[in-house]
């Protein structure tokens, strides 16, 4: 095993026992819960060593690093997850690789979006992301659609031709009631995840949950943390 290999392994390992952990404290079934790793910033061989060690789910958050790296690694048994803010002219780009995007956060992304899936003749799941700092009809400072937008967002995916609501995503906001106040952030977005599945059955998805509070979200009921750092290291790998 590289040395690069068995980094990857060991912090794999480390996530696994706290995510393993938290589920337990939860009183949660640890097949609740999914590991996406978010590949930013590091090279397609780290994707693939990865994947060599059992990790299904990978994440990107811009479209010049994910595109050629979902590309050269388009032969491995994975699920692409777009999570970063997604401007409408990478939207058929994006289109072409991804299997979920999770920053779906205006009206115009999901026409865009609905477009560039049909185009391509392929099915996205979206999630909704959802800004616990956002004013009423605003985008939050990292993204998302404040919470009163759910139901109209939501409802605009399940009708586009292409689409398929999968559920929410939030980033722990860093101003606002929320701000410091991870796990109570997280357990809103899981009430509004209940209200949204009373119309969207089938949109069960609630990712939630970095390296630094996974464990708040687990605790708060997510059912996908995005880890990026404490899996890959904290510094980029370029190549």
């Amino acid at each position: 095993m590289t040395d690069r290999k068995s980094e990857l392994a060991e912090n794999l390992a480390r996530v696994e026992e706290r995510i393993s952990s938290a589920c337990a404290t939860a009183g949660r079934g640890r097949e609740e819960v999914t590991l996406i790793v978010v590949t930013k910033t590091y090279p397609a061989s780290d994707v693939r060593l990865l994947a060599d060690l059992g990790v299904r789910h990978v994440a990107e958050n811009r479209d010049q690093d994910a595109a050629p790296k979902a590309a050269a690694c388009a032969d491995l048994p994975l699920s692409w997850h777009f999570v970063g803010q997604l401007q409408t002219n990478k939207v058929r780009s994006v289109a072409g690789y991804a299997h979920v995007v999770q920053s779906v956060d205006r009206p115009k992304l999901v026409t865009a979006l609905s477009a560039a899936a049909e185009s391509a003749g392929r099915e996205l799941g979206c999630l909704v992301q959802i800004a616990l700092d956002a004013e009423s009809g605003e985008r939050g400072t990292r993204g998302g659609a404040a919470p009163e937008q759910l139901a109209e967002l939501a409802d605009l995916v399940a009708g586009a031709p292409g689409l398929r609501i999968d559920g929410l995503m939030t980033v722990a906001p860093l101003a606002g009631p929320y701000a410091g106040r991870e796990q109570a952030a997280f357990e809103r977005l899981v009430e509004l995840s209940s209200s949204l599945r009373a119309d969207h059955p089938a949109a069960t998805m609630v990712s939630a949950g970095m390296s630094a509070d996974l464990e708040q979200a687990v605790a708060a009921g997510a059912t996908h943390v995005r880890v990026g750092t404490a899996v890959l290291g904290a510094r980029p790998r370029l190549g």
